[in-house]
């Protein structure tokens, strides 16, 4: 009997298989692992969007910059002292009457021609007592015109002092108060009518302007 023993074979045994990962098991075929992918899509969206916001933060100090800049330009504006238009309803009426006083008397006003009309009755009767030429002219013809004259130099007179009231009235107010354009150019013409009206009017009064004929011999 052989009681020789065979020896088995010295073969290492097989461990038994260990359960490997999802990222092992990339490893194993050669390919990127999935948390290694994602990783890298987040850094490439990190980088993309840092470069987009760059020019925005550097446009933003300009943007500030010139904001400041208008801020200063307005502070610069409410230091100038600006005119304020008022054109009071009381100033328009005055202003628009002296303009009409002023016409009217150099074309003759009503009051004056009455008053011319009854003088030149009184110098009728008066005439009868008169001894020269001249009296009688005088006493038909110099009182009427002299009254005449008289009343449309003071209405003239009234149409300039109403007329530069108007223009010097915003003086005594407010530093800024202006009166409007059209207000100011109707008292102007009032000045000029009521002043031509007064040296005119004053000349015929005095004799200095359309003096009474002389009667001859």
């Amino acid at each position: 009997m052989d009681t020789t023993k065979t020896s088995a074979p010295l073969t290492p045994e097989a461990d038994p298989a260990e359960p490997q990962t999802p990222a092992q098991a990339d490893r194993a075929d050669g390919s990127t692992p999935a948390a290694t992918k994602a990783d890298t899509t987040k850094a490439e969206t990190d980088v993309s969007t840092s470069d987009t916001e760059a020019p925005a933060d550097a446009a933003a100090p300009l943007t500030g910059e010139a904001d400041d800049l208008d801020d200063l330009d307005d502070l610069d504006g409410l230091d100038e002292p600006q005119e304020r238009i008022v054109g009071g309803v009381g100033a328009a009426a005055s202003a628009i009457v002296a303009a009409g006083l002023g016409l009217v008397a150099l074309s003759g006003t009503w009051v004056s021609r009455v008053i011319a009309e009854r003088q030149t009755l009184i110098g009728q009767i008066e005439s009868v007592n008169a001894t020269t030429t001249e009296a009688k002219i005088d006493a038909l013809y110099g009182d009427a015109w002299h009254l005449t004259a008289l009343v449309n130099g003071v209405v003239s007179t009234l149409a300039l002092l109403l007329a530069v009231f108007v223009l010097a009235r915003p003086a005594f107010g407010a530093p800024d108060r202006v009166l409007p354009v059209w207000i100011r150019s109707v008292a102007w013409a009032a000045v000029a009518l009521g002043a031509l009206g007064v040296l005119l009017f004053g000349s015929m009064y005095f004799d200095l302007l359309l003096p009474l004929p002389k009667a001859a011999g």
